[in-house]
């Protein structure tokens, strides 16, 4: 593996650290929880009139959109960042 920041290896601990089975699977049910509910949020955001400034969804979009929009993205990251770490935690076992 290419050395990662700082010169660590990315996705192993320093001093031999292990994620457990059990905490890799909550990393999964996290990861996966999150990608599933985020873009249903996303959708309820969507349909919510006060994302929407002009007549017509997807005109004019007011902040009430972009903070969630800002929200639903970072989540998403994040869930899909746990849930990877999560796998490979799973699969290095």
């Amino acid at each position: 593996m290419s050395e990662g920041l700082h010169g660590r290896v990315p996705f192993e601990w320093e001093n031999g650290g292990v994620i457990g089975k059990f905490a890799a699977w909550l990393l999964i049910a996290a990861g996966v929880f999150n990608v599933i509910i985020w873009p249903r949020f996303f959708k309820a955001i969507v349909d919510d009139d006060r994302a929407w400034g002009g007549a017509e969804k997807w005109q004019d979009p007011q902040g009430f959109f972009w903070v969630h929009l800002v929200l639903i993205v970072t989540a998403m990251t994040l869930g899909i960042i746990v849930l990877v770490i999560g796998i490979r935690a799973l699969r290095g076992q």
